[in-house]
């Protein structure tokens, strides 16, 4: 078994739109359903919900010194929201996966498989 992680890219294609709070548990109802089917399916590894771009520290060695800043640099709409690490058989399998989570998550979904060390 292939190991991929799935990542899922907030803000992308115009942003995430403004949802009632009944839309948002319908929505949790939906990513709650998929996470069960792979869980007991055997596929999911970890998933992980990420906090606001904001929040995050970017750590550096710049020239022998350690510097830390805010946030990332990229000005970019989009960024990583949360991801999931999924075993599956081969690609189409992890492909399988991925459209249902893209349906369920409403954003897209970039599905990239680990390096295997050899050897290892």
């Amino acid at each position: 078994m292939a190991r991929y992680m799935f990542s899922v890219h907030s803000g992308a294609g115009g942003g995430v739109p403004e949802m009632t709070e009944e839309e948002m548990q319908q929505g949790w109802q939906k990513i709650n359903i998929l996470e069960d089917e792979m869980k007991s399916s055997g596929a999911l590894v970890f998933s992980g919900r990420l906090l606001e771009p904001e929040t995050a520290t970017v750590v550096r060695m710049t020239g022998g010194e350690l510097l830390t800043t805010d946030g990332p640099f990229a000005e970019s709409k989009e960024h990583l929201g949360g991801f999931y690490i999924i075993e599956a058989a081969d690609l189409d399998a992890a492909l399988a996966w991925a459209s249902k989570t893209t349906e369920a998550v409403g954003q897209p979904i970039e599905v990239r498989p680990f390096w295997e060390m050899p050897d290892a």
